[in-house]
């Protein structure tokens, strides 16, 4: 049951995250949940491999490297699909930052609710 609120919230943290920052376009709320699962899919398997590779020069930079790694995993997304387009870098770039703040709050007041 944790898994499915997980998907519908990261969703509609990508459909509020593509409503606020410029340059990125989701078709709708199905769309947002699609790309939402593709994101966290290719993070997880990609972009832990790439984590892995860039280690080093990841603790060199206080993780600058992941950050950049999901931002081109957004772009990796947005080739994949058609219902979600970002305009650039640092369309996703923006875009990561947001949905990271906006996951944080909705896991705050999840965390509030168990309590």
């Amino acid at each position: 049951m944790r898994l499915i609120v997980e998907i519908l919230l990261m969703g509609l943290a990508v459909l509020i995250g593509a409503y606020i920052v410029p340059g990125v376009q989701v078709d709708g709320y199905g769309s947002a949940i699609i790309a939402a699962v593709l994101i966290a899919l290719v993070n997880a398997t990609l972009g832990f491999i790439l984590r892995l590779l860039t280690f080093p020069v990841n603790f060199l930079t206080l993780g600058l490297v992941s950050f950049i790694i999901t931002v081109l995993m957004i772009l990796l997304v947005d080739k994949m699909m058609t219902g979600f387009n970002t305009s650039g870098f640092w369309s996703a770039a923006f875009l990561a930052i947001v949905v990271a703040l906006i996951k944080a709050i909705f896991n705050a007041v999840m965390e509030t609710d168990k309590d």
